[in-house]
């Protein structure tokens, strides 16, 4: 691994690590906010994200903002929808905290906002059993309330 992805790798794993540390502590709500919606608006400015120009790029335009766009292969795109998974390996994974995850998200519904769109987890790492979140993604002009995010769902 050369030392340019051995940095990205080992920066990107320190930010989840604080993220989730933050997002697991309700008292630290507004900070945990504040911070990825810090962490997203850098990574659109670096990435030069931009307002998507149909679904295909509006999956793409949310790729742009992580290091590797296998690890958030789009799984499926539909008439109103893209359907996606994050890979990245998580430490809310198996925690059973889905509050926390949704909370961490915050990034992805910052980038997915300025390239015009929606952004809702369909199922989370942090479900105990799950080794990936499921995620969907709608333009803004499409957002239609049928989907049921992960963090709303009842046990």
């Amino acid at each position: 691994m050369s030392l340019k992805n051995s940095i990205i790798k080992h920066s990107v794993q320190s930010i989840l690590a604080l993220s989730a540390w933050m997002a697991r502590k309700e008292s630290l709500n507004a900070v945990t906010e504040r911070f990825m919606n810090f962490i997203a608006r850098t990574t659109i400015k670096s990435k030069k994200i931009r307002e998507a120009q149909n679904l295909e790029d509006l999956g793409k335009q949310w790729q742009r903002g992580f290091p590797l766009a296998k690890q958030v292969p789009i799984k499926e795109i539909t008439a109103d929808t893209v359907y996606a998974e994050i890979h990245t390996p998580c430490p809310l994974r198996d925690t059973g905290d889905v509050h926390a995850c949704y909370r961490m998200m915050q990034f992805d519904r910052e980038v997915v906002r300025k390239a015009g769109g929606q952004f809702i987890v369909l199922s989370s790492q942090a479900t105990p059993g799950n080794t990936f979140c499921q995620v969907a993604m709608r333009r803004k002009d499409m957002i239609i309330n049928d989907l049921t995010p992960a963090h709303k769902k009842t046990k």
